[in-house]
């Protein structure tokens, strides 16, 4: 740490410098208060700015902010709650080192050792975040973890981005792959911790994006949630300190129920970026603000929070729907006990879930199939919709191991009259009761041979009529002439 220390007295001198220098000074005009007064006025003219979601017909009217893109995105779902220019170019500043910590994740064990080089110690810009860490000296991963989210030091940013892929460069070139693969539509990145540079970009949306999957992340969730870290020393490490969240609503400034974590950042050009994550009644939210002013980019997050909470529901969709759910119906089921209990060949998953306003009902929603699925026992998925909005999506999964492994949707209606009410029993079913079809082929073989025998009962008894008197008739004839074959012997006998 003793380029820090060098710097801080350096630092000193020059700021007492220029405070006995400018109080000899006539003062005239100052720039800071000019700066002051533009920034206030750019926010005054972004709290304008329309806000797309509000555009939605029946859809909650989100607050104004004076951020130029703001976002709130449902974790879980990816559904959209809250939108402002989510898809405008700006900088990240330092919310770029979730994408960072994410890829370090991916890539490291916890417990590998980061040495840090000349590059990533003094190729930062001076006056930047950073904790003071020296050239030769070393963390492990986690502790380098903690530095940048917590501290958002810099250096070891870039000594963790040399450690993944050799160069500071190179981890760029993984940046960008990862954030695609992600389906961020509208970034660049250039570094690892978000220095300004004019082709180092994001866009709330993609933020959004990338924090949704940092959030899936057991141990990025623990650290960004971190109001303050303590480094231990060691011997790769010989000082002992203590390094504070500047996030207010993880650090208690701020306090805000459910929070999960998250990351601030600040350029001159940036202005004020953060991104928070929070929970409450099933409800995963994702809030990004960018290009805010200090400290409104808290207060915004806590409008869009309370926005979000109080205006959405969960709403579960195997409980919901009757167009598509197979559990309800009788004759679509199948067993490998003919005589036991039945059990769908496919059915709606249980945990499928939509985001709703609250002002919306789920008859009002349209819905799709898509076949473009991944999951092991997936077949298809419906995505829902509302006046052309996403809602959420419920995956069609394979009951158990089948022959069959895909059925045609596309053949039943998919999106009735709003108007109308949606019933079962519709010709889009995909599921077959072997007992039920058994039962009819007993039905119909009993009928048949019933008729079979009918028709032969019949048959027998018009064609024997005339051959049964007649066998009746000889029966008599032979037993009269016995009787009078009897009396002629007795008068013989007689006589």
């Amino acid at each position: 740490m003793r380029h820090n220390r060098i710097y801080q007295a350096g630092t000193f001198f020059l700021s007492a410098f220029l405070y006995v220098t400018a109080a000899m000074t006539p003062i005239t005009a100052l720039a800071a208060p000019a700066d002051l007064n533009e920034a206030a006025a750019q926010q005054e003219e972004r709290l304008t700015l329309p806000i797309q979601s509000n555009e939605i017909e029946n859809w909650p009217e989100g607050p104004a902010v004076g951020a130029e893109g703001a976002i709130v995105l449902e974790a879980n779902t990816g559904v959209v709650l809250y939108a402002k220019n989510i898809h405008e170019k700006l900088y990240p500043a330092s919310t770029t080192k979730l994408l960072t910590c994410l890829i370090a994740a991916r890539e490291c064990s916890m417990d590998e050792i980061v040495t840090f080089s000349h590059d990533a110690v003094f190729g930062i810009q001076q006056g930047s975040s950073n904790i003071g860490i020296d050239e030769g000296q070393a963390m492990t991963m986690e502790e380098c973890l903690y530095g940048i989210l917590v501290a958002s030091a810099n250096e070891v940013a870039a000594a963790v981005a040399e450690h993944v892929a050799g160069s500071q460069e190179a981890f760029a070139d993984m940046m960008n792959e990862t954030a695609r693969e992600l389906g961020c539509q509208d970034s660049h990145f250039v570094n690892p911790h978000g220095l300004f540079d004019e082709n180092h970009y994001t866009s709330a949306y993609d933020l959004a994006i990338i924090a949704k999957a940092f959030f899936q992340n057991e141990l990025l969730s623990k650290i960004g949630n971190t109001p303050r870290h303590h480094f231990a020393a060691t011997a790769d490490q010989p000082d002992d300190f203590i390094v504070r969240n500047k996030h207010q609503l993880i650090n208690g400034d701020t306090p805000y129920e459910g929070i999960k974590g998250g990351k601030t950042g600040y350029t001159d050009e940036a202005r004020q970026t953060l991104v928070t994550c929070a929970e409450q009644n099933g409800l995963k939210l994702i809030c990004v603000v960018m290009k805010e002013e200090s400290p409104e980019q808290f207060n915004d997050t806590v409008r869009l929070f309370d926005y979000g909470f109080k205006n959405f529901t969960v709403t579960n969709v195997a409980e919901n729907e009757t167009r598509y759910n197979i559990d309800e119906t009788e004759f679509f089921h199948t067993s490998y006990d003919i005589f036991g209990n039945s059990s769908p060949i496919l059915s709606l998953n249980k945990d499928s879930y939509l985001i709703l306003p609250k002002t919306v009902s789920f008859q009002e929603l349209t819905s799709e199939i898509s076949y473009d699925v991944s999951g092991e026992n997936e077949v298809a998925a419906i995505n829902y919709y509302y006046e052309d909005t996403y809602v959420g999506t419920a995956s069609v999964d394979l009951a158990k191991a089948t022959a069959y492994s895909s059925y045609d949707f596309d053949s039943a209606p998919i999106t009735p009259a709003k108007t109308e009410p949606i019933t079962s029993g519709m010709d889009n079913t995909i599921f077959i009761n072997i007992k039920i079809v058994l039962l009819v082929v007993i039905i119909l073989a009993a009928l048949i041979i019933l008729v079979f025998v009918v028709r032969d009962l019949l048959i027998n008894y018009s064609f024997s009529g005339s051959s049964h008197s007649v066998s009746r008739k000889k029966y008599w004839t032979r037993k009269k002439h016995g009787r009078n074959r009897r009396s002629s012997g007795s008068r013989d006998i007689h006589f």
